[in-house]
């Protein structure tokens, strides 16, 4: 199969994915961590927090943090989340469970809570209502004090994929080159099994300019 016909078959695959309705999606296998993620209306602020958080560790453990939050403060609406002080978070981030590897990332979630506070008045929704453009949506993430290109492009991808935002464009939103796309970059034959990620993100560019995301890798919008 020559480059074209992958092309067009990744990217009919892609379509399939994105035109289905919205699904309630599995972040963490706990059911009541992934009804708080899927709430993207009631609960915007759940889904940044965890953006933030996944860092260096399993996808699962970083995304199950707000809930574990939550637990603590027996909700976890935005009016009560920004009373929370740094010390206090930093408190129920270290035990009795540790939440994470980095006893940091008690700062960036507290720091993300103010910026969600301040910058969009309590309302994290206000990160991608108004149709903006992909561009406009990844620089709002990589605005969040620790995101980077990586987290805010996925954060983008998944509120286009899986929760069926609308942007104004999606120029803006790369694949994510993690462990299971290079693996079908290479089986396919496009890359190299040792590329690079920033091989495997041109080559994606290249492959479909408009819209260097859309391929029908996974679920979770390549996670």
């Amino acid at each position: 199969m020559n480059e074209a016909a992958i092309r067009h078959r990744l990217v009919e695959r892609g379509e399939i994915l994105f035109r289905t309705a919205r699904e309630f999606t599995k972040f963490t296998g706990n059911t009541a961590a992934d009804n708080l993620l899927n709430d993207l209306e009631g609960h915007p602020h759940a889904f940044v927090l965890a953006c933030v958080m996944d860092r260096q560790i399993k996808a699962e453990k970083a995304w199950i943090i707000p809930y574990r939050i939550s637990e603590h403060l027996g909700t976890f609406s935005m009016r009560e989340v920004v009373k929370l002080t740094r010390e206090q978070v930093a408190d129920m981030m270290s035990g009795p469970e540790r939440l994470h590897r980095f006893d940091t990332m008690s700062d960036l979630f507290h720091l993300a809570i103010q910026r969600i506070a301040i910058q969009y008045s309590g309302d994290a929704a206000r990160i991608w209502k108004g149709k903006p453009s992909s561009a406009e949506v990844v620089y709002r993430f990589l605005e969040f004090e620790g995101v980077g290109p990586k987290i805010a492009t996925m954060a983008a991808n998944l509120l286009a994929r899986i929760f069926k935002i609308p942007f104004a464009d999606y120029f803006s939103i790369d694949i994510s080159a993690d462990v299971h796309v290079r693996r079908v970059f290479s089986r396919l034959g496009l890359c190299p099994s040792d590329a690079s990620i920033e091989q495997i993100t041109y080559k994606a560019r290249a492959l479909h300019p408009h819209l260097p995301w859309h391929y029908g890798f996974s679920k979770l919008g390549n996670r």
